[in-house]
């Protein structure tokens, strides 16, 4: 005998009301691009409280520094993969309804003999207006974003931000800020680093320096030298040569009351190696505190590996094997140059910095700690 049929069986399911999740105001909306020597960024955010909520973002490695050494100029191949980037971006911006945004370019395009044709051609060609942002102003967004990673203990700061193209530190000094008040006197620098009104109770900034050598433009230099830990060596020195005209580079520094903020792709895949994640896990990295001796452990393992074991390892990559040694050759020219307790990794950068300077500039942030 056949079971019976239950009662009810095969209708339609009642629908039940669940409210759809509720979209963002687009006029409380702020957008970010970040156009670098070899991938391009975007982040979609609002406000809230004295720090923004992600929206929507955007990353991909578009290289558009490759060949740029040799050249002096873009190549035809790198800027349609970016224009290709920028066209996701443009749709991005218009699903989102969003109308106050900055989309700047650095080292690449501030170098590039063709750098205005390249500027119009992505105009005509996906509607978006590119801004080539001066040194200055780029190490001064990577300082802003930071400001949430400032500990309350810190009296000397130094920021390191480790791009494709150029390299920018900045050294503030934090002694007469109140302990409570310095991650937001951080934020307060988006007037400008040397500015005339600033209080006396304020962030001053010692020095800075953009120098013209990044993960990319390092690894060019020293790419006829065959050998693995020669060419690190090689690329390390030169980069400390660079820093000759850096104010702090004269001075030895303390330990006690200093930090380190590191922002890029080297210090979030060395912290990542440190912790030995298998997959990249932000919330574990970001924030993240390092010694110098921890650093090294992790350098010194990337030359062990060599080019083979290092395209092999997870975290780093085929694209990026050759990059991370840059990279790392510039952190451990810094760390001989200031060892620290207190290296601090930051997940966060040049978006980061745009976003919180066009809220602060609004006026639509808290104060208040992060």
């Amino acid at each position: 005998m056949a079971p019976k049929r239950p009662k009810g069986a095969g209708a339609f399911p009642k629908a039940v009301d669940t409210p759809a999740p509720q979209r963002p105001d687009p006029d409380g909306l702020y957008a970010a691009l970040d156009l670098g020597t070899n991938s391009c960024r975007m982040l979609i955010a609002q406000p809230k409280g004295s720090g923004f909520h992600v929206v929507d973002s955007f990353s991909k490695s578009v290289q558009l520094g490759a060949g740029l050494e040799r050249t002096g100029r873009l190549s035809r191949s790198s800027m349609a993969r970016t224009v290709q980037a920028l066209r996701i971006c443009q749709q991005k911006l218009k699903r989102n309804k969003v109308k106050r945004m900055r989309l700047v370019a650095t080292e690449a395009c501030r170098r590039a003999k063709n750098a205005r044709d390249f500027i119009r051609q992505v105009k005509r060609e996906t509607g978006l207006t590119l801004e080539i942002i001066l040194p200055e102003e780029e190490a001064r967004l990577a300082v802003i974003s930071c400001a949430p990673l400032v500990s309350t203990k810190t009296e000397q700061l130094l920021v390191v931000d480790i791009g494709g193209g150029s390299t920018e530190l900045v050294w503030i000094d934090l002694s007469s800020v109140p302990r409570r008040d310095r991650p937001a006197s951080i934020t307060r620098l988006h007037a400008g680093f040397h500015s005339a009104d600033s209080p006396f109770h304020a962030a001053k900034v010692v020095d800075w320096i953009s120098v013209p050598l990044g993960v990319a433009t390092l690894r060019d230099q020293f790419n006829d030298v065959e050998d693995d830990a020669a060419r690190f060596a090689l690329m390390s020195w030169f980069f400390e040569e660079n820093l000759a005209d850096f104010a702090p580079y004269k001075d030895e520094q303390a330990r006690e009351g200093f930090q380190i903020v590191g922002t890029s792709g080297t210090v979030t895949t060395v912290a990542a190696s440190h912790l030995g994640l298998k997959r990249y896990d932000r919330t574990k990295v970001d924030g993240l505190r390092m010694t110098s001796d921890q650093i090294d452990k992790v350098i010194r393992g990337y030359l062990e590996l060599g080019p083979i074991g290092r395209r092999r390892d997870p975290r780093i990559g085929e694209d990026r094997q050759a990059l991370i040694m840059s990279g790392s050759a510039i952190l451990q020219a810094l760390l001989r140059c200031w060892p620290t307790d207190r290296l601090s990794v930051a997940d966060r950068g040049l978006r980061e910095g745009l976003l919180y300077a066009q809220m602060s500039g609004d006026g639509v942030l808290e104060d208040g700690p992060f």
